[in-house]
């Protein structure tokens, strides 16, 4: 227990309470159940059906349901043709896939600084660090605000650059009026069960274009078809099929499908709740100097996957360190959202210098992710405000 949980007597919260949490209800599980029961555990139905949803939702033309996120990110590199020697630019202030995903299929991940106000990637900077190697953009949509979608799509139509959109926290997030999910070239999601809407793990990449929806199909099934158009020669039969690029094994499963599927149905609650909670934060975090919100672009109608506070550490007496333990003692599970990529020793050592994003890294000695789930209660944050507000007033100078 840390210093301040024995100062302060009894902790806030008597059980822990962490930073995100799935919803699941009782259609979910019979959706489940349904598939278990049916002929088919994977390659069937639900796929279809679930890639329907996606589509319906973000307005794509195309949808294409994977194993993960990550699996996911990898298939926009894969279909955007990048290679050894190319060069992707990212945020460094996001998960490692984002930049990794150029990593695994040759390329070198290209980091651009941050906007210090929406923690966003800043487009100038994406323009600073465009080369003659440079083919893709993977813009991040942290905490689930969408990026300068327009700056961005601009610059990539200026350099004839693939704009990557990892949307990996902004289901149902609008830009513009517009759902995120058909403006950019490739738009990925993530289904992991602390996002907004879950399948257990699992991932989708949306589009509008056909090629790149023919690549990424094969990509997922071991660049196997049956489709006939897409073979080199004519069939030899039913059974027959070609593999006619090299792809992986990253399908989901009908079970995973279903609940995505099932989840779905619910994105509009979902993301009404969270928005809620989202507001009445910044209410209560506003009048306290010590803390510092999230700015949002006016074009970005969000859905928050993330809340984070950032400290205006020079106002207090302990560092974020001290403030994040504090709050653990107190029963609340913040976490940080995120290490830098480059900041790890695989980044090291592939000859990445720190300093090169000084406002990333500025952020991240700064900022933690507080709870926020669709199923919190007015009380829980009350509570978690409670909280923060009992650990700023023990540090503040």
């Amino acid at each position: 227990m840390s210093e301040l949980a024995l100062f302060g007597g009894k902790p806030v919260f008597d059980k822990k309470l962490g930073y995100g949490r799935q919803y699941i209800d009782d259609a979910d599980i019979e959706a489940v159940v349904d598939v278990l029961k049916s002929d088919f555990l994977t390659c069937g139905p639900k796929i279809d059906e679930a890639e329907a949803k996606l589509c319906k939702i973000t307005g794509a033309k195309h949808a294409v349901l994977i194993a993960n996120g990550t699996a996911a990110l990898h298939a926009t590199c894969f279909a955007a043709g990048i290679g050894p020697g190319d060069e992707v630019i990212t945020t460094p202030l996001t998960f490692a896939a984002s930049a990794n995903c150029a990593l695994y299929c040759g390329g070198r991940p290209v980091f651009a600084d941050i906007n210090p106000e929406t923690y966003n990637i800043n487009p100038d900077s994406i323009e600073n660090c465009i080369t003659d190697k440079t083919k893709a953009v993977v813009a991040v949509d942290f905490t689930g605000q969408a990026v300068e979608i327009q700056r961005i799509r601009d610059i990539c139509d200026k350099y004839g650059l693939i704009f990557i959109e990892d949307a990996a926290h902004s289901l149902g997030t609008k830009y513009d009026g517009k759902p995120v999910g058909s403006l950019a070239d490739m738009t990925e999601f993530s289904f992991h069960p602390v996002k907004t809407c879950t399948a257990g793990e699992g991932g989708a990449i949306t589009t509008n274009d056909d090629e790149l929806y023919k690549k990424l199909l094969l990509f997922r099934t071991h660049g196997i078809t049956r489709i006939q158009d897409w073979m080199d020669k004519p069939s030899e039969g039913g059974w027959y099929y070609q593999q006619i690029d090299l792809g992986y094994n990253y399908r989901m499963t009908d079970m995973q499908a279903a609940l995505l599927s099932s989840q779905l149905n619910k994105l509009d609650m979902f993301a009404a709740r969270r928005k809620e909670l989202v507001k009445c934060y910044d209410e209560m975090f506003n009048p306290i100097p010590e803390i510092t919100v999230q700015k949002e672009i006016p074009q970005s109608d969000t859905v928050r996957h993330l809340y984070i506070i950032q400290l205006n550490t020079e106002m207090l007496k302990g560092g974020r360190k001290e403030v994040f333990d504090a709050l653990q003692a107190e029963g609340v599970g913040v976490n940080v959202h995120y290490i830098p990529a480059y900041f790890f020793p695989h980044y090291q050592k592939l000859g990445y210098k720190m300093g090169s994003c000084p406002n990333a890294e500025k952020l991240y000695e700064r900022i933690i992710s507080i709870p926020l789930f669709y199923s919190m209660t007015n009380e829980d944050q009350n509570k978690v405000v409670e909280a923060v507000k009992k650990v700023i007033c023990y540090y503040r100078k």
